[in-house]
C-alpha cells in the first residue's frame, strides 16, 4: 500500500517549524514508518542548491528551475522510493511553495509554473497539505524576534510576503479536499488539537 504525504505550507514566521517536530513525534507515535524532509533541500544536491536558492541573487526564471532541480531529485531520491515501500513523507513546503513564491511573489506566470509541475511531478499531488496561516505583520515579528540571520527570501520586504500569502490562499480555495488552512495567530497548544483532529482524516 502506497504511503500517504503531507506537506507544510506557509509564509516564513508562519509556525511551521514550531509544530513540524511535534507532527513527526504525533505520527511516529501511532506506529507510521515516517520519513521527514524539506525543501529545497532533502538530498544531498538538493541541499547544494537550497544552498544557492538562500543566498544567490538569480533570475526568476533561474530561482523557479533550480527549485523545480531540487524537487525532481528529492522526488527520484528520497520521497517516491518511500511512499512506494509504504512510508510516510512528511515535508517542509513542496510545489505549492512555488506557485506562491516565485508565482505570488516574484510574478512567474501560472502556465510556466503549471508546465514545471506536470514535468516534474506528473499527478503526485500530496495527500494532505497543512498550510499555517497568519498576517505578514505577525509574521514578520517573529522573525525579528527570532533574532536568526535572514536569508535571501526572509529579507524581501512585506509586500512580498502579502502576495506570497495571497497566493497560497487561492491555492487553498482552489483545492480545498487537499489543502487545511491553520489559523497559527492562536495558541500553540490550540493549534495542535486541531491538527490531531486533521490526522484523523488520514486513518480513515
Amino acid at each position: 500500500m502506497r504511503g500517504k504525504f503531507i506537506t507544510l505550507e506557509g509564509i516564513d514566521g508562519a509556525g511551521k517549524s514550531t509544530h513540524h517536530g511535534w507532527l513527526v513525534d504525533a505520527l511516529r507515535q501511532r506506529g507510521i514508518t515516517l520519513v521527514a524532509t524539506r525543501e529545497p533541500g532533502g538530498t544531498p544536491l538538493g541541499e547544494k542548491l537550497r544552498g544557492l536558492l538562500l543566498t544567490e541573487s538569480m533570475h526568476l526564471e533561474t530561482e523557479a528551475l533550480l527549485m523545480f532541480a531540487a524537487r525532481r531529485e528529492h522526488l527520484d531520491k528520497l520521497i517516491l522510493p518511500a511512499l512506494e515501500r509504504g512510508d510516510w513523507v512528511l515535508s517542509d513546503r513542496f510545489s505549492d511553495a512555488s506557485f506562491a513564491y516565485q508565482g505570488g511573489g516574484r510574478g512567474l506566470s501560472r502556465e510556466k509554473l503549471e508546465t514545471m509541475e506536470a514535468w516534474v511531478q506528473g499527478d503526485l499531488r500530496p495527500d494532505l497539505t497543512l498550510l499555517f496561516d497568519v498576517p505578514t505583520e505577525v509574521a514578520r515579528a517573529r522573525l525579528a524576534a527570532a533574532g536568526n540571520s535572514p536569508d535571501r527570501f526572509e529579507r524581501e520586504q512585506q509586500e512580498f510576503f502579502e502576495r506570497v500569502r495571497l497566493a497560497y490562499l487561492d491555492r487553498a480555495q482552489r483545492e480545498p479536499r487537499r489543502i487545511v488552512r491553520i489559523d497559527a495567530t492562536r495558541p500553540v497548544a490550540e493549534i495542535r488539537v486541531e491538527l490531531e483532529k486533521v490526522l484523523e482524516m488520514l486513518w480513515r
